[in-house]
């Protein structure tokens, strides 16, 4: 930055791989020389044997001071136990934008993709009030859950989308919704297009069902340039577009608030392979490059995503990209690059 002052950062660590990935992520901004102060907290399971629960009010609170999150996969129990500690950050600080970017880094099954998904975050059917319906003796007979949409809501959602496409220097908008069938969820979202587009002349919007989005992303991905959608959606199709360009290993993400940004490597805690030192770090890398991007330091963070990119398409990467390096030979031949 150009003042050289340094910007206080919570890092989670995370569950599984995620304190391998962080550690490597630190070592490589240490020397591209971001210009970050780290403080680490703890949040996931990890927290929860710590502190007896997943989100402690110690990593809550510096993420409140500090504004800015960096943070590694955490781990969740399905069915019970407690909640995702990541859905619970997403509440507190009202995060209502999850920015999922999903671009060409190495040559693979496509070429020239360069997607950025935004995706609801508080509302649908992820925020749905859920109950059973008991019939007989079998008092989970039927599952009900009831979903919602605020049309203020997505409004904020589209402005914010459009005005990060206008400050990155897109031209198109697609608006996925199911409206044909989920008239009013979704078709809201159609309504809250209508009242906003026109305050955008430089942008062209269009819409699409999004099973038909789904298709044409598998086959004609490089027609796209933002894609806009709900939350249950989005959530899948962020996963989509991660696949075109080499997995949830090399992509990222960042939930958005008000004043509150918190980024992420959006893949799971990998239990399996966690302490082998194979796990790859790109997608915490990545996560930090957004970061980077957020704090004033752009061309940081251009040269971080292009020495990931050298490195893996010259065969350095960790094995789940077609390298045969560990997580310490990727970390160490990615640093070279930077020099």
């Amino acid at each position: 930055m150009a003042d050289g002052k340094r910007i206080a950062v919570t890092l989670i660590p995370g569950d599984g791989i995620g304190p391998e990935i962080t550690a490597a992520t630190k070592k490589v901004l240490s020397a591209l020389g971001a210009p970050i102060v780290w403080e680490e907290r703890y949040a996931g399971e990890q927290a929860f044997r710590s502190y007896g629960q997943p989100l402690p009010k110690e990593t809550l609170d510096s993420i409140a001071a500090t504004r800015y999150a960096l943070k590694g996969p955490l781990s969740t129990p399905s069915g019970g136990g407690y909640r995702s500690a990541t859905v619970q950050m997403r509440e507190k600080f009202k995060l209502f934008a999850n920015v999922r970017p999903a671009r060409t880094l190495f040559p693979g099954r496509f070429e020239n993709v360069d997607i950025i998904l935004v995706r609801e975050n508080l509302q649908g059917l992820y925020a749905a009030k859920e109950m059973w319906i008991p019939e007989g003796d079998d008092e989970h007979a039927t599952a009900v859950a009831t979903a919602f949409n605020n049309k203020g809501n997505l409004k904020r959602l589209l402005r914010f989308t459009a005005n990060m496409a206008v400050e990155k220097g897109r031209k198109r908008i697609t608006v996925v919704h199911k409206a044909n069938i989920l008239k009013m969820l979704t078709g809201i979202f159609l309504e809250a297009l209508e009242e906003v587009r026109g305050e955008f002349s430089t942008l062209v919007f269009d819409d699409m069902i999004v099973d038909a989005c789904a298709m044409k992303l598998v086959t004609r991905p490089e027609t796209f340039d933002v894609i806009i959608t709900t939350n249950l959606f989005g959530d899948v199709l962020s996963d989509l577009i991660a696949g075109l360009v080499g997995g949830l290993g090399v992509t990222a993400g960042a939930n958005v608030g008000d004043d509150v940004f918190l980024f992420e490597a959006v893949h799971g805690s990998a239990p399996d392979i966690a302490g082998k030192g194979i796990a790859n770090p790109s997608a915490m890398m990545m996560a930090a490059a957004m970061l980077l991007d957020q704090i004033g330091s752009p061309e940081l963070a251009e040269r971080l995503r292009a020495a990931i990119s050298e490195t893996i398409t010259a065969g350095e990467g960790t094995g789940d990209v077609g390298g045969q390096n560990n997580t310490e030979g990727f970390t160490n031949a990615l640093i070279k690059r930077l020099a």
